[in-house]
């Protein structure tokens, strides 16, 4: 189900809760709201479909890629750099990592360790801090 952007500063600051598998159809709707969306963004977390989990999913292509309870394990080469937010008006600075690791659980949940560089690794990052209560 295609679900309304969450616009409210409050939600978006809370610290996401771990996801289980009785949350499949949260993942479900963000990769739904992610494929209607796709003209205007490449990554969403569950807080801006107004959900308290621990669930992002971004672009690479055609490919919509899930992740359930991503960890960023290693960081590499900082920069500077300016996003967006579906969520937020306007664009802002932030700092991102190059190159990234992170852990997490694929839709059928098996843990997975991948590495990312790039615009994936940065879609990643923010997505991240938006789980964790971060905004740009």
């Amino acid at each position: 189900m295609i679900r309304p952007i969450c616009k409210d500063i409050i939600i978006l600051s809370q610290k996401s809760v771990p996801a289980t598998k009785a949350d499949m159809l949260v993942l479900d709707d963000l990769l739904d709201t992610l494929r209607a969306n796709a003209d205007r963004c490449v990554g969403m977390a569950a807080d801006m479909i107004g959900v308290n989990k621990r669930i992002i999913a971004f672009s690479v292509g055609p490919m919509n890629i899930p992740m359930i309870n991503p960890v960023i394990t290693k960081r590499a080469n900082l920069y500077e750099t300016e996003e967006g937010c579906l969520s937020l008006d306007g664009v802002r600075k932030t700092t991102r990592y190059q190159s990234i690791e992170v852990e997490f659980f694929d839709r059928n949940f098996k843990q997975q360790k991948q590495n990312f560089t790039g615009l994936a690794a940065q879609i990643i990052q923010h997505e991240i801090d938006h789980c964790d209560g971060i905004l740009i």
